[in-house]
């Protein structure tokens, strides 16, 4: 790992001086290419900077234990006592940032929700869970873009799409695709008996044209009158689209704006990450599995998290984690479950490796 290390320290060196140079100022794609890599690496870097500056105070003061003055020798003792603890940790924190990183960490995403077994509660749920997300992109600083929704028209959500844009999205919004639980008492239900019922999650990164093309014979457009919610222009133009790839079968749907352009780019922009996340699950047969394993067919025996009403509580069954702030939670703040699951994540590679 330190010869790594020593490699990362090297390169970022060197291209500090590259930003420097004149001629690559000049050149601005070539620029910002290098301070991209130099930003990546900036962590790994300070890191490891202090990680030195710990080893080679442990070395004076390990010196200093050798001279006569006895006040010294204590200093000393002490500072020796607390980089024992910090050099080990230290340790650690450099081989979590030295995993490999997936390359879609830093991307947008686009986030579907539908809803699965539990019928009009269902839909409620599924509508709970998209505010969840849309108040903790806010949180973060991220912007939401509605790119379709499909209302009941009593407060529920059949199904929806969302771009949700900012910086490390994709990396911690990954661990949510699956299958979610509720269990609660239903408003309509008049005798106070607890249902259950789930929604799906899909989290897929943004991409763009260079990484999935589409050929345009590949796809068959349809433009119709949009339904539901809207105001007049939307309910009486044929601004809704319908994209068919029909080498695959995805079909993707998008009546939210007014213009029918509009709805058609947000439209190939959800079919390309659609693609592009078929293409990883054929690339990789244990991607495809987990996949699987996480959005299912929106049974309620297939999940990842429980939201229990009665009890105030939200369970996530990957890693065995219960939280008792079930409100904050569906209000956004969902931080301590994502840092568990982006911790066991981590200590599964670092076992692997």
């Amino acid at each position: 790992m330190f010869n790594k290390l020593e490699f990362v320290l090297e390169k970022y060196d060197e291209l500090s001086m590259k930003v420097s140079d004149p001629e690559i100022i000049n050149n601005q794609p070539l620029w910002q290419k290098h301070i991209k890599e130099m930003g990546e690496m900036e962590p790994i870097v300070n890191k490891y900077k202090e990680y030195k500056a710990a080893k080679d105070s442990m070395a004076e003061a390990k010196d200093m234990l050798d001279m006569g003055d006895e006040e010294l020798k204590e200093l000393a003792k002490m500072e020796i006592s607390e980089l024992e603890d910090r050099i080990p940790e230290l340790e650690e924190e450099l081989k979590i940032l030295m995993l490999p990183k997936d390359p879609n960490d830093e991307k947008n995403v686009i986030l579907e929700v539908r809803a699965g077994t539990g019928g009009d509660e269902a839909a409620l749920f599924g509508n709970d869970l998209l505010r969840m997300y849309l108040r903790y992109g806010e949180r973060r600083g991220w912007k939401a873009e509605i790119m379709d929704i499909n209302d009941t028209g009593i407060g529920g959500i059949k199904e929806a799409s969302v771009l949700i844009k900012g910086k490390g999205a994709y990396s911690r919004m990954k661990y949510e695709s699956g299958t979610h639980r509720v269990q609660r008492v239903p408003a309509t239900e008049s005798s106070g008996r607890i249902h259950t019922s789930a929604a799906t999650i899909a989290v897929l990164p943004e991409v763009d044209d260079v990484e999935v093309e589409i050929n345009p014979n590949d796809v068959r457009v349809d433009v119709y009158r949009s339904s539901g919610n809207g105001g007049q222009c939307v309910n009486t133009t044929d601004s809704a689209v319908r994209l068919t790839h029909i080498p695959t079968g995805l079909v993707v749907t998008c009546q939210d704006e007014k213009s029918q352009i509009k709805n058609k780019d947000k439209a190939f922009k959800v079919l390309r990450s659609r693609l592009y996340d078929l293409k990883l699950q054929e690339q990789n047969a244990e991607i495809s599995a987990e996949r699987k394993s996480q959005v299912g067919s929106g049974d309620r025996s297939e999940r990842i998290r429980t939201y229990n009403f009665p009890q105030g509580r939200v369970t996530d069954h990957r890693i065995g984690m219960t939280i008792y702030k079930l409100d904050s939670f569906l209000d956004g703040d969902i931080d301590e479950i994502v840092d568990g699951l982006i911790t066991s994540d981590q200590a599964e590679k670092m076992k692997n490796l």
